[in-house]
């Protein structure tokens, strides 16, 4: 019996001190978030220097995408443009969204006209690999609006604004 007696008070005591090791860390943990928490709120807010970076991404032939990713567009311009702060925005095109960017098919090519007269932190890239391919299944040349940069490819430049930091929304 009184083996087990201490038996069990040294494994009450090593439990102990293991509780109150782990209280005391714990501690220090929310201290050292809330000192993390401090600086981030500075960091944040007006004084922010550097603008935010939105690549948008359109694949599709649909009026719908291509009028909810303009959507985006403005809305983020506008949330920022409110807080005093800088934004740059890129809408990439390629495959079938390329139409989003022609000239002769496009469904919102006044509204990127429009958009471009207002806001110069947006800018359009379109796909020269999609704009080759549709110029031999069309045998034409294609067409894009003024507003739009021929890029390589697509899919490499939103993967070289991504790797750049720059967040990805595809609507």
């Amino acid at each position: 019996m009184n083996r087990s007696f201490v038996v069990f008070a040294g494994v009450a005591a090593i439990g102990l001190t293991l509780v109150l090791s782990t209280q005391t860390s714990g501690s220090a943990e929310i201290r050292t978030s809330s000192k993390m928490n401090v600086s981030a709120k500075m960091t944040t807010g007006a004084t922010r220097t550097q603008p935010h970076r939105l690549v948008v991404q359109v694949d599709v032939n649909d009026p719908a995408t291509m009028n909810l990713a303009l959507n985006n567009v403005s809305n983020v311009a506008q949330h920022y443009s409110e807080l005093g702060q800088k934004v740059e925005i890129e809408v990439v095109a390629f495959g079938p969204g390329l139409h989003m960017l022609r000239d002769d098919t496009s469904p919102v090519k006044a509204r990127i006209k429009s958009m471009n007269e207002t806001m110069p932190q947006l800018t359009f890239s379109a796909c020269g690999n999609t704009r080759e391919n549709m110029t031999k299944v069309e045998a034409k040349d294609i067409p894009l609006i003024s507003q739009a940069k021929v890029t390589k490819s697509g899919v490499v430049r939103l993967m070289e604004l991504q790797e750049q930091g720059w967040s990805y929304l595809r609507p």
